[in-house]
């Protein structure tokens, strides 16, 4: 008897819940603040050395493709953060239902990005 399974996966069709999305975001921002944090660490240190590599700094952050990258990276650690405390959440058996996992995942995208754009505007 064949059995009438898929022999690949299609990626396109398949739909992930909110939660879901919320969850693979986490991991991604996680992983590019790992990657960034050298780099970041690095541009920290230069900045707090001396005045002259400080405006040297402050010339290359001027450059809009550098703050579009940092915003970027702004997003991923309010995004990671907020999903950190949902997921802290969940450990404790908070928000487990349905409803409630659905609520707090939007709840996520929306306030990382209300943040990281009210910031990005206050640093922009």
């Amino acid at each position: 008897m064949q059995k009438q399974r898929p022999k690949h996966l299609d990626l396109a069709k398949i739909r992930l819940p909110v939660p879901g999305i919320v969850s693979i975001l986490h991991r991604i921002s996680g992983v590019a603040l790992f990657f960034f944090l050298p780099l970041l660490i690095y541009l920290l240190k230069g900045s707090l050395s001396s005045a002259d590599t400080f405006d040297s700094y402050r010339a290359v952050v001027g450059n809009p493709l550098v703050k579009l990258v940092l915003l970027g990276l702004l997003w991923a650690f309010l995004h990671h953060a907020c999903a950190g405390i949902r997921f802290l959440m969940l450990d404790i058996h908070k928000g487990l239902e349905l409803q409630t996992a659905r609520a707090t995942a939007k709840a996520v995208l929306a306030v990382s990005l209300a943040l990281t754009v009210i910031l990005g505007v206050i640093v922009w």
